[in-house]
């Protein structure tokens, strides 16, 4: 049984609190689906990422609270040189997403698992995700399903946008958080915001991560 809760204290000894980095190219709808996922609802006008983009959700896993900490990373290489080191600080997962009508973005997914490959754990959980499944596909689902098959991931096709698929985008997060549960988590700290930007909320950097 799974139930979604609303953001409780860090602080609280029973919650377990977990970094996941969501990354992948410029415009493949990063914002959008973690946006979805933490406020049930499609964000309109996002704004390009600039840094990072933090949100959160807290879930109950078989009865334990578990904190997903979603780092919504910026796809441009400019936003994002200086601030690599943050993004893989002590992360647990790893979210890759793609624009399924944008064969490029896809293309790309090589060197964006070769940038985690450098700065993580191999063995953490990782996800694939094509997103706007709404629009004209231009990566087909078996080319997509062999690429995650070949680097150990599941495989997710949905669209931020559409409501119908909210359960599916649920599915993403939630098949994560089972897979995180019995990972050690991280120690809650003071979070102390570093840089702003993006969308309508804040970007920070945790102090823990």
């Amino acid at each position: 049984m799974v139930t979604a809760k609303p953001t409780i204290n860090i602080n609280e000894p029973s919650i377990k609190i977990y970094k996941v980095i969501v990354v992948g190219d410029s415009n493949v709808g990063k914002t959008s689906l973690t946006y979805r996922f933490c406020e049930r609802q499609f964000l309109e006008a996002p704004e390009a990422t600039i840094g990072v983009d933090f949100r959160e959700r807290v879930l109950t896993i078989d009865g334990q609270d578990i904190k997903l900490q979603l780092w919504d990373t910026a796809g441009q290489e400019r936003f994002r040189k200086s601030m690599v080191q943050h993004y893989y600080r002590n992360v647990h997962a790893v979210i890759f997403v793609y624009d399924v009508s944008n064969a490029a973005s896809f293309d790309s997914l090589k060197q964006w698992i070769g940038e985690v490959d450098k700065h993580s754990f191999n063995d953490i959980p990782r996800i694939l995700v094509g997103n706007k499944c709404d629009v004209r596909n231009a990566v087909n689902t078996n080319v997509a399903q062999k690429f995650a098959d070949m680097h150990n991931m599941p495989l997710f096709e949905t669209s931020a946008r559409l409501d119908s698929q909210c359960d599916n985008v649920e599915a993403i997060f939630l098949t994560l958080a089972h897979k995180l549960k019995n990972q050690k988590p991280m120690i809650p700290r003071p979070i102390a915001s570093i840089s702003i930007s993006s969308s309508d909320n804040q970007t920070t950097q945790t102090g823990c991560c």
